[in-house]
This record gives structure tokens, C-alpha cells and sequence, in this order.
């Protein structure tokens, strides 16, 4: 066993260690519903509990991993070792400056600052998933992001509680420093967003416009959401069939041409199936395996290299003991 499990309920004290739990199924807790157990199991629910969770994990030098909504994530069939910490911090405190816990459900914070006009988040109309893992991967849509709405963030650091600036964060296009960086075992436990007051019907329908061309262009099916990232490359906007010309114009080509053009619609290993609705989900027909998953991603990536020459970069976070 890798987790120190008589020192970290030692540390946590009574009301954590009692959570604690082995053996735990994660597959159900992410949005493809594919991977092993967590060695170590625990759920927290407020920042504190998060904070207090991963101190005691850094100080201890335990192997840990922090799990949230789930939902960009392939997690390995072996499962992940040491400590899973199941982020559900959902602190809020709404206003042009608003702080929320890394755990708060990324759409369900949209949703409650549209409710009080605020406007900024409406890209997230339709993204599952946590605000912590929107920050890692700098999530957005329809040519937005978070990043640019960061203000400054609550990390912990070798045990220690400290706030930084977005800047620290060094935001790339889905990707950040903690995504480069994974091993750098920091975590962020909550951010400042800089919301816009706005109106709150020009909120909702712009949120209603994103989420109808979701409805139409994106399967149902369980997935990881988009599986691999758009490809910048003007020469290769040229070559692509079909491009839309403002995407042409601006040399973006996004991943789901390229899996289309390669013939990946329908390609299938075992439970796991690229969608013929969006060629850039990988979706769970019923009992695909994590591996399942990956044949399927590394098949995508090799048409893309042979018939494009290009290398495909995964959206999607491989995660546990592969």
C-alpha cells in the first residue's frame, strides 16, 4: 500500500478519518464511466475540509490525486494509487468579484451568477465538470476560456496556504502551468472570477444559443467531453475539406475534422466508439474499458500523424497507473 493510512487518519483528525475508505470504485464518479478503484478514498465538502485534506497529504509526502466532476478524465483500468481526495468543496461568495471553491460544478456556477446578472461564464452552458478542472485546463468554448476571468487564486503548497496571481497560472490555450506540471503536487482550492454586471435575458440567451448548438452537434453518450485539442496550423487549414472559411482564415482546424476526414466515425474497440454525430468524442457504447478508450485515442492519433503530419495533443487527462 502506498498510502501512510495509520499516519494520515492520525492527521486528519476524527471527522475526516472517519470518511476515509479503500478499494472505492471511481469509474461511476467520471462522466466516460471507465476506470479502477482509488487505494484511498476521501470526500470533502467545504474548502476547509479540501485544505485541511491536502495539508496533511503534503506533509506526510503520501502519494495523492485530487478528483472533482469528472468529467476531461480517462482514469486507468488499474485505478489510481495513494489518496484520491473527491474535491465537492462548493464555497460561493457571488459578486463582480466572485469566489468560489474549486469543487462548485462549473455549469451550476454559471447558472447562479446569470440569476444575479452577472455575465462572463455563459461559454459554460453545458460543461460538466468542476471549476477546478475548468482551471487546469483552461477550459472554455465558442473561442472563450476562464482564464482571462482569473483574478488570483487559493492554492496549498508543501502543506502551506497561500494566494497567488493569475499570472501564476500561466494560461494557454486549454492548459495551464498545473496541466505542464502535474507532478508539481500543488492544489487549488478556490479563485477569484471578475464577472461583469450585465442583463440578465442577454445573459440567458446568449447561453441558450451555445447550449442549442451543443444539443445538435454533440453526442449524448458517456464521454470525456472533447478528446483532443484544436490544431493551430494555417498551412494545415489549407489541406482540410469542408473547413468552415473563418476557421480557415484564422488557421484553426479543429480536431474533429481531422478524425472525420481520417474516416474515424464508427471506429470502435470493444465498449468504446468514436461518435458519429462529433468525431472528436470518444463515447462509452456500454462497458468500455479505459483501455478501450486509449486504442481508440491512439488509433485517431495515428491517422491523424499518417495522413496529416500532424500530432495530435489530448484535451483529455490520462489519470492512475497505466
Amino acid at each position: 500500500m502506498i498510502v501512510r493510512l495509520r499516519e494520515l487518519k492520525a492527521r486528519l483528525g476524527p471527522a475526516l478519518a472517519d470518511r476515509l475508505r479503500l478499494g472505492v470504485p471511481l469509474a461511476p464518479l467520471t462522466a466516460l464511466q471507465v476506470g479502477g478503484p482509488a487505494e484511498a478514498y476521501l470526500q470533502v465538502s467545504t474548502e476547509a475540509e479540501l485544505v485541511q485534506a491536502v495539508s496533511v497529504a503534503q506533509t506526510i509526502e503520501t502519494l495523492w490525486y485530487l478528483l472533482a466532476g469528472g468529467s476531461n478524465l480517462c482514469i486507468s483500468d488499474r485505478g489510481i494509487p495513494g489518496l484520491v481526495v473527491h474535491n465537492r468543496a462548493a464555497d460561493l461568495d457571488l459578486g463582480e468579484v466572485t469566489r468560489v471553491a474549486t469543487g462548485h460544478g462549473l455549469m451550476q456556477l454559471f447558472l447562479k451568477s446569470a440569476a444575479v446578472s452577472l455575465s462572463g461564464l455563459q461559454f459554460a452552458v453545458g460543461i460538466p465538470g468542476a471549476v477546478g478542472g475548468a482551471l487546469i485546463s483552461n477550459a472554455g468554448a465558442y473561442r472563450q476560456s476562464i482564464g482571462p476571468l482569473v483574478e488570483a487564486l487559493r492554492i496549498v503548497r508543501n502543506g502551506q496556504v497561500s494566494r497567488v496571481p493569475a499570472s501564476w497560472m500561466e494560461f494557454a490555450y486549454r492548459d495551464s502551468r498545473l496541466r505542464r506540471s502535474r507532478d508539481e503536487g500543488v492544489c487549488v482550492t478556490s479563485v477569484a472570477l471578475r464577472l461583469t454586471p450585465g442583463r440578465r435575458d442577454a445573459i440567458l440567451a446568449e447561453a441558450r444559443e451555445y447550449q442549442q448548438n451543443r444539443i445538435h452537434r454533440q453526442p449524448w453518450s458517456p464521454s470525456a467531453g472533447s478528446f483532443f485539442k484544436n490544431v493551430y496550423d494555417r498551412s494545415l487549414a489549407e489541406r482540410v475539406r469542408g473547413l468552415p472559411e473563418d476557421l480557415r482564415a484564422v488557421g484553426v482546424v479543429p480536431a474533429g475534422y481531422l478524425s472525420a476526414e481520417c474516416g474515424c466515425k464508427g471506429l470502435r474497440r470493444g465498449g468504446a466508439e468514436v461518435s458519429q454525430m462529433h468525431a472528436n468524442f470518444i463515447v462509452n457504447r456500454g462497458g468500455a474499458t479505459a483501455t478501450d478508450v486509449r486504442l481508440v485515442a491512439e488509433e485517431i492519433k495515428r491517422r491523424a500523424r499518417e495522413r496529416f503530419g500532424v500530432e495530435l495533443d489530448e484535451e483529455v487527462i490520462y489519470a492512475g497507473d497505466w
